[in-house]
């Protein structure tokens, strides 16, 4: 008679892989910490002491900048869609109407730029990553994408009725594309200390917006 072996899962192998993924997630919580204290152009010396580590520790768990830089963005770009979902939420079981759907989405956007510049400049100039390191195209594509992605969805549906998905996802990415353009103008010029604040600054590209995508009557 046979016995036929089964393999069951080794619990050392499973808590290690947890052990990693929160380690990893402290390492994008400590670099973004040293962004907010040192500036967009933080090195990876002040990242390993934010973290209370060393940089070998670092590339441990980051094959290289590019890696952790990344990682950070996917942070970013998390914090980001979560702002925009409830500035886009239903009240009371209503959903807002289009147009202020579309402003609290760039409302949201902005309000992130205003209460958190360095992390902000640190994810669209990316100086962390050298130019060897870099990926081809613009450094912060996906991000971009996804938000887009998501502001798509949004658009979409709330004009249902008018709007098919290939225009809601061309809308979101032109939507996206024209607030990123705005804010780092914006904060080049000094945010809010500029005379406009982050408000402000969302009504007048909710106009320019909505004059574009409001569906012709």
């Amino acid at each position: 008679m046979s016995v036929t072996a089964t393999t069951t899962p080794d619990g050392r192998s499973a808590r290690w892989d947890e052990h990693r993924l929160a380690r990893r997630r402290e390492l994008v919580e400590a670099t973004v910490r040293a962004v907010r204290q040192h500036g967009a152009g933080v090195g990876m010396d002040e990242i390993a002491a934010a973290a209370r580590t060393s940089k070998t520790v670092v590339y441990r768990h980051f094959a290289d900048r590019a890696g952790l830089y990344a990682a950070v963005a996917d942070r970013v770009d998390g914090t980001i869609i979560r702002g925009i979902t409830r500035a886009a939420a239903t009240s009371d079981d209503a959903p807002l109407p289009a147009r202020d759907v579309i402003r609290a989405v760039i409302a949201a956007y902005l309000h992130l730029v205003e209460d958190d510049p360095e992390v902000y400049r640190f994810i669209v100039n990316a100086p962390l990553v050298p130019p060897g390191e870099r990926p081809d195209g613009d450094v912060t594509a996906g991000m971009t994408g996804r938000i887009a992605d998501h502001v798509a969805t949004l658009v979409r549906d709330r004009l249902a009725a008018t709007v098919d998905d290939a225009t809601a996802h061309l809308w979101g990415v032109a939507l996206v594309g024209m607030v990123r353009a705005a804010a780092d103008a914006w904060l080049a010029d000094g945010g809010a200390a500029s005379g406009r604040t982050a408000d402000e600054l969302a009504d007048a590209l909710t106009g320019l917006a909505w004059d574009g995508l409001r569906p012709a009557h």
